[in-house]
């Protein structure tokens, strides 16, 4: 499956978005893809953070950031037998609004080739869902 991009303005200002995208543990109160979430340790929410989510589509999954520079980039990790890749948000001031370039990588390995175009579907759906969730949820008064 190629890699999907789409790109979203939100009007808040940086650190408000990039806050909520780190702070994965409580995906599951804005973002309609995620039916529940927790942190995997006590330890902060960065760099090799995990924590588990339970995702539409394909059940109860532990992520990592794989990558994470504050008000810059987060690459959220999924750890999939069979499947690669990961959600790639990276974060753009626009004066008090900020632009979310969005990168989602669903690699399939091995046998789960033979679902890359049920997993294109899901995976776009996410996203499309996961942007909106995200706009609403920062957006509303």
């Amino acid at each position: 499956m190629p890699v999907i991009t789409a790109t979203q303005v939100i009007e808040r200002p940086i650190d408000e978005v990039f806050a909520t995208v780190a702070d994965a543990a409580n995906f599951h109160k804005w973002n309609p893809t995620i039916t529940s979430a927790r942190r995997l340790s006590d330890a902060e929410m960065t760099l090799g953070a995990k924590f588990e989510w339970k995702l539409r589509g394909f059940g109860t999954v532990v992520q990592e950031f794989g990558e994470f520079e504050r008000n810059k980039c987060i690459r959220i990790v999924p750890h999939i037998r069979g499947l690669g890749g990961g959600h790639r948000f990276t974060f753009t001031k626009q004066g008090n609004a900020t632009r979310i370039d969005h990168e989602l990588a669903m690699l399939p390995t091995g046998w789960f080739r033979l679902l890359g175009p049920v997993m294109g579907v899901i995976g776009r759906r996410n996203l499309r869902d996961t942007m909106q969730a995200l706009q609403k949820h920062l957006e509303s008064p």
